[in-house]
């Protein structure tokens, strides 16, 4: 029996990959359409409930459009920005930083914006939620808790294409559900600890050569806890919420705190490997300590701190606004 799974095969990152010129048409570019469409539905659905009115200023369904679209486009900036300056270990995006909107190869093959940072995403979105509220002269506060209830949901569709493209996956795992991603790491098969893994999981080694472990699938890991449940919570507490600014902490620490263990089962980027280390020899394909932290990890950590401190300023606003 064997105790795996093994990636489908007709899954590819393109949506036509036998049709030319539509072979350019990817899963992931999809499904940022059907994540930014699912959060403009959502952030609606707030705004048909009163949310984004106040005694002085109604707010119309164009506002809600300009609104979402400003920060669609800084968190793409934001997004991509962060990728190549923070990820990429090369220097060429620092030397020749026109390349990083720059979308074909030195080739000149169109290969899209391949490369985006969610925490880059965070911040420019944040960026541009404040430049589009400060010229509209409304409140950053209460249009980001409307903002997060849609968030999530929509960012499920982001994970989904990461699965679709078949990157970003996890550690190598023994779970029934672990999945043999076809471009991960290949392992020896002479290596007694690779033969030990192959056995518990019923895998068939070759005498010789490299065979491809199963893997974590963390991008659906990552749609569920950060994506779906996050949005429920969110979506249950809206009508219920104690301060405005309550909702936008709620998603930065529940965001920084599914993720950062999530990260224990996701592989880090092979340049970065960990940036704290118990054990700096540590294979980044297995856990070996929960004091290995990665890049990400400490992102998380940084969010869960900025949604603890933004709390207490917008409960501190809102027990001032009480007592004028």
């Amino acid at each position: 029996m064997f105790l795996y799974i093994n990636y489908p095969s007709w899954i590819h990152p393109q949506i036509f990959p036998d049709v030319r010129f539509l072979g350019l048409l990817r899963w992931y570019g999809l499904m940022y359409a059907f994540a930014f469409g699912t959060a403009y539905i959502l952030l609606k659905q707030v705004w048909k409930e009163g949310a984004l009115n106040s005694p002085k200023i109604k707010t119309t369904e164009d506002d809600l459009f300009s609104f979402i679209f400003t920060g669609i486009i800084f968190l793409l900036v934001g997004a991509r920005v962060f990728s190549t300056l923070i990820y990429d270990t090369s220097g060429l995006y620092r030397h020749k930083p026109w390349l990083i909107f720059w979308p074909f190869d030195s080739a000149g093959h169109f290969t899209g914006l391949q490369g985006m940072s969610y925490h880059g995403g965070f911040v420019g979105g944040i960026i541009g939620m404040l430049v589009w509220c400060k010229v509209k002269k409304r409140s950053f506060i209460k249009f980001s808790d409307a903002m997060v209830c849609a968030i999530p949901l929509g960012y499920t569709f982001g994970r989904i294409g990461n699965f679709l493209n078949g990157e970003l996956y996890g550690r190598i795992t023994t779970m029934p559900w672990g999945i043999v991603f076809p471009d991960a790491e290949k392992f020896s098969a002479n290596l007694p600890w690779v033969q030990n893994f192959a056995a518990k999981i019923g895998m068939t080694l070759r005498e010789s050569g490299l065979v491809n472990l199963p893997r974590h699938p963390s991008q659906l890991y990552e749609a569920f806890f950060e994506g779906i449940i996050l949005w429920l919570i969110i979506w249950l507490c809206r009508k219920h919420k104690k301060f405005d600014g309550m909702l936008g902490a709620i998603y930065a620490g529940g965001y920084g705190f599914f993720r950062f263990f999530i990260e224990y089962l996701r592989e880090p980027d092979a340049d970065l490997g960990y940036r704290i280390a118990k054990d700096s020899s540590a294979p980044i394909y297995t856990t070996t300590s929960l004091l290995n932290i990665s890049t990400g990890q400490i992102l998380c950590f940084l969010m869960m701190a900025f949604a603890v401190t933004y709390a207490i300023v917008c409960w501190r606003i809102s027990k001032h606004k009480e007592s004028v």
